[in-house]
């Protein structure tokens, strides 16, 4: 005899979760995109501009740990900012190590851009709903947190 699970099929999670996020995130992406295009720049390059005007001069390795992404990622939106002279990169406090800082260019443009991100923001905050998507914030938050690899804690030394 099979004992039927107390959870019924359709309160299961159906389909990829991964193909359903990238969906979403297709769909959001559009809407920060076509609003930063009028400023010169893609979400991707604003957010990025965004972590270095917070952290400072910051060594691309602490960048691309706190924008949760890997080094070669990193390096790769890095380019167009340099090239265009917005971001700069120079030597570290050791020859091994570089740091990444905003340049005035840089941070004009990211001036300019921060119009239309809000307004990305607002169109999706409306389209929502702000209880919706303080929710999506939070759930995000939660599944990051609970999907970061964790570092062993002192017991496991």
């Amino acid at each position: 005899m099979t004992v039927k699970s107390p959870v019924s099929d359709k309160a299961r999670p159906q389909g990829c979760t991964n193909y359903r996020i990238r969906q979403l995130m297709r769909q959001v992406s559009q809407f920060y995109d076509a609003e930063l295009a009028q400023a010169g720049l893609k979400g991707t390059q604003y957010a990025l501009m965004a972590h270095v005007i917070q952290l400072g001069p910051v060594r691309p390795g602490d960048l691309a740990k706190a924008m949760k992404m890997d080094a070669s990622t990193l390096t790769r939106n890095l380019k167009p900012l340099l090239d265009a002279g917005w971001l700069s990169q120079s030597p570290g406090p050791d020859r091994r190590s570089r740091s990444i800082s905003i340049t005035d260019a840089g941070r004009g443009k990211w001036h300019q851009a921060r119009a239309h991100w809000k307004r990305a923001q607002q169109r999706i905050n409306g389209m929502l709903g702000e209880d919706r998507v303080m929710t999506l914030h939070s759930l995000i938050d939660e599944s990051l947190d609970l999907l970061a690899p964790h570092e062993p804690t002192g017991a496991d030394s």
